[in-house]
């Protein structure tokens, strides 16, 4: 008996591709991107101050398509092409149907899954960093930082851990989808960015409340639910390990959620909704280096970790530590993406099942791949420490790459325009750097009797605005 005809190879499905490992692959790319484009565009856009809620979510979505352009362009090759040191690859471009219609390097894929595939989460990363950065960073500083910090710091991290020819990926490093790569990456990188570009206002660090919290919740549940793709897709194939990833990512991401929501309640008494957001995102960043090799109990270990440490670092550490205190990290991507995304590397390197690594890595060497905890347990203690030594050895590489790429980055622009907005632009926001507002309640020549000024206006400040409007009422 022959195949049936919708699965015989031809000229468009070759005998290599497996068709139901591409349809997720590309499913899993697009629950990604969704993560983005619209999940991180809205959230930004309702988790900040309302002057400050059309450029925090353009600069989401600038990143968006300014990263894919670079990707094609040369991002892709130098993070998964041909070795040209032992961390960084030759850069070249991935636009030929001859190069994207091959088989990938990994998975019954073509390249050009691949290529997307990778671009999302490539693309995420500057995303991450602008919730760093939010409130007063100048906005042709991040045009010019994005593709800069792309070529210079996000390839050298994804060929050192995820391409087969890096130095971590041969020291046998575990970072299921991207702890590190991405995760430990961008708050590292942000959390520097925001040293040189330097504080908000004094009045906007002090009171910086959400301007639309529900818009901020579908934003998180974008987010959460994009984590499927994100984790799910780690594999790159629909396999009984993509299924576990995917299970663990969930039960991690509500775990970590809830403990932080008790914390908040047992300290100040409420339920905070921007904490319980926290704690889903802790969540999610610390099942990430580990979630298709861990068990589910150990997913909800990690969940009841990343949504404790992190509470309270952002909460009490933070208030204690000068250097914490002096950087205005805006969104707190130090606490949310840094440190879990270190505390999921690490105990990525505790719980790693050996059965669960040779599921996933799919590799002769698999045995290497070993948590420490089940080193103890099988006589393999010398192994296990050996993984756990890699997993640190990838925090501190990645630690000390972006603290170095980003700072040379952010000198080098620097010396073209100002990484910060002047006060002026700080004091209006939007209107001033875009020449347009959140929310627009009627056109300039409309006239309304026995209006009130909205209330969502704040008269300190926008005195010129509640000003004109007070005259304008007087008038009619």
């Amino acid at each position: 008996m022959g195949l049936p005809s919708n699965l015989s190879p031809d000229e468009a499905s070759p005998g290599w591709m497996n068709k139901g490992d591409n349809a997720w692959q590309l499913t899993a790319a697009t629950l990604v991107g969704l993560q983005c484009v619209p999940g991180l565009v809205i959230l930004y856009g309702g988790m900040v101050k309302k002057k400050w809620a059309i450029n925090s979510a353009f600069m989401a979505l600038y990143a968006f398509a300014s990263v894919l352009i670079c990707w094609v362009g040369w991002g892709y090759r130098m993070s998964f092409g041909d070795k040209l040191v032992a961390f960084w690859g030759k850069p070249s471009v991935a636009l030929d149907e001859k190069y994207l219609l091959r088989q990938a390097f990994l998975g019954y894929l073509p390249t050009a899954t691949m290529v997307f595939f990778q671009f999302v989460f490539a693309a995420i990363t500057p995303i991450l960093i602008a919730g760093a950065l939010l409130g007063r960073m100048n906005f042709i500083a991040w045009m010019l930082f994005v593709p800069l910090w792309h070529t210079f710091s996000y390839t050298i991290g994804a060929f050192s851990i995820w391409c087969p020819d890096g130095w971590l990926n041969k020291l046998g490093v575990i970072d299921f989808a991207g702890g590190f790569v991405i995760h430990l990456s961008s708050g590292v990188a942000g959390f520097t960015a925001a040293y040189w570009v330097g504080p908000r206002l004094d009045k906007d660090r002090e009171r910086f409340p959400p301007n639309n919290i529900l818009m901020m919740l579908a934003g998180a549940g974008l987010l959460w639910m994009g984590w499927t793709g994100f984790n799910g897709g780690a594999p790159y194939t629909a396999s009984t390990d993509a299924s576990l990833a995917i299970l663990n990512t969930h039960v991690c991401t509500a775990t970590s959620l809830l403990t932080w929501l008790v914390l908040d309640i047992a300290v100040s008494g409420k339920p905070s909704v921007v904490g319980a957001v926290n704690g889903m995102i802790t969540g999610l960043v610390c099942i990430t280096p580990g979630a298709g090799v861990v068990q589910s109990w150990a997913a909800i270990l990690m969940g009841l970790i990343s949504g404790s440490v992190p509470w309270y670092t952002m909460t009490i550490l933070h208030k204690k530590v000068k250097l914490l205190r002096h950087v205005d990290d805006t969104l707190s991507v130090f606490h949310t993406h840094a440190l879990a995304g270190i505390l999921g590397g690490i105990l990525t390197g505790f719980f790693a099942v050996p059965k669960l690594c040779r599921l996933f890595y799919l590799v002769p060497e698999w045995e290497r791949y070993i948590g420490l905890a089940y080193g103890l347990q099988t006589g393999r203690t010398l192994a296990g420490l050996r993984q756990m030594g890699a997993q640190l050895a990838g925090v501190g590489f990645i630690v000390c790459l972006n603290i170095v790429m980003t700072s040379l980055v952010c000198l080098f622009i620097k010396l073209i325009v100002p990484l910060r907005l002047d006060e002026g632009v700080l004091q209006i926001g939007d209107d001033a750097i875009h020449g347009e507002e959140t929310y627009v309640l009627w056109d300039d020549e409309e006239k309304y009797e026995n209006t009130q000024v909205n209330s969502a206006y704040d008269a300190d400040e926008y005195p010129s605005v509640v000003s004109k409007t007070l005259s304008e009422l007087q008038m009619v």
